[in-house]
């Protein structure tokens, strides 16, 4: 396994640049940037410098390197897989009810023989992530591990994209899956946040739409909480996220990002679903509680995959909330440095700031979507 990285800030003339990535006859590249990158068509421009290789990849809210963290730039990394085989797929989705039948679709799609590892890309607006990895899940199997995250587009939650076999999208759901006996794959998911104020029952709901809490439009009371951080919404929403509980009011691990309100239905829309006859808590956080998640986050891989010593090179994949980067402001690049200190000079890494995270609680447990978490997807062959 073979891996080189670059990172663009001037990608309208990026032939000379890429021709150390070229040279090592990839077979995989994964591209992440800033939405003009894409908007602008040279996303797929760039398909073209790589014949022969599967692309992957999507806009972000800041892209993340073996530098650290950006904006505004675009960065690819190509890889030379040895022995593993390479499966791509593409869906357009229609709308957010057509979520769970984009998975399933996606999920035929990929089913190989041998699949180690599916990685996934998916829109950040108008799309339910947890109906995406039910029905992915649900053609795929549950010991096949999904995970990735949806597109940002800068904070603004008005359009993002991905790129796959068929180019870039602001429609498609793009994914790859990995298959082969010599695979080595970690993954790793983690928060470090913490509640605050009472549990509040969820009365009313559809899927990832909040409506009522408490009897209440869930609008309502997510605004008295927010006081003057109410004025930013649908954005600040970041800064304040819901743990789910269960119907006991015990801690189910899941956090929901708000991604869109109504103020007409007084409802609230999340990443992804929640329960009905559950609770929430409201959530926040302090930089260095974050800083310590992405680390436990990267222990969890460390501790799936084993020394690194007897690892020559691996991809790390680091798929972090951009909630995550607001709180944490000029600090950001600290979690990324916890991370890479925790898996060491043999990995790469790559990622971006999301809309929403992807990945098992761990090893050989159910995939979910997360909110507000650092999770880290490693590829290695033996």
């Amino acid at each position: 396994m073979k891996i080189h990285q670059i990172t663009l800030t001037d990608w309208k003339s990026p032939d000379r640049q890429l021709q150390p990535l070229v040279a090592l006859g990839p077979n995989l590249v994964l591209v992440f940037g800033a939405t003009s990158f894409f908007s602008d068509g040279d996303a797929n421009a760039l398909a073209g410098c790589f014949p022969g290789a599967v692309l992957i990849g999507c806009s972000t809210a800041g892209e993340v390197s073996t530098q650290g963290v950006q904006e505004g730039s675009v960065v690819v990394t190509a890889v030379r897989l040895d022995a593993a085989r390479i499966v791509a797929g593409t869906t357009d989705l229609a709308g957010m009810g057509d979520s769970r039948a984009a998975g399933e679709r996606l999920g035929r799609q990929l089913a190989a023989p041998g699949l180690g590892l599916v990685l996934v890309f998916g829109q950040g607006v108008e799309i339910n992530g947890s109906a995406l990895i039910q029905g992915m899940a649900e053609v795929l199997g549950p010991s096949v591990p999904i995970t990735g995250g949806l597109a940002g587009d800068d904070g603004a939650f008005v359009k993002t994209w991905t790129l796959g076999i068929s180019g870039a999208s602001d429609r498609a759901i793009v994914a790859v899956g990995l298959a082969g006996d010599g695979l080595r794959i970690g993954h790793g998911s983690y928060g470090g946040w913490a509640t605050f104020g009472p549990a509040r029952k969820v009365t009313r709901c559809d899927g990832n739409v909040l409506y009522e809490l408490d009897g209440e439009p869930a609008l309502d009371i997510y605004k008295r909480y927010l006081g003057e951080y109410a004025r930013d919404l649908p954005a600040s929403g970041l800064l304040f996220p819901f743990a789910m509980l269960g119907d006991d009011m015990s801690a189910i691990g899941l956090i929901r990002t708000i991604l869109g309100i109504d103020e007409q239905a007084g409802s609230l829309t999340l990443a992804g679903e929640i329960l009905q006859g559950g609770y929430l808590k409201l959530m926040h956080a302090s930089t260095d509680a974050l800083i310590d998640g992405a680390e436990t986050a990267a222990n969890a891989v460390a501790a799936m995959t084993g020394p690194t010593a007897t690892v020559e090179t691996r991809l790390a994949i680091l798929v972090s909330c951009v909630g995550r980067k607001l709180v944490m402001g000029d600090r950001v690049a600290e979690e990324v440095e916890a991370v890479a200190a925790v898996l060491g000079t043999t990995a790469v890494c790559t990622g971006f700031y999301s809309y929403g995270e992807i990945s098992p609680f761990a090893a050989g447990a159910t995939c979910r979507l997360h909110n507000q978490t650092m999770t880290i997807t490693t590829i290695a062959e033996a």
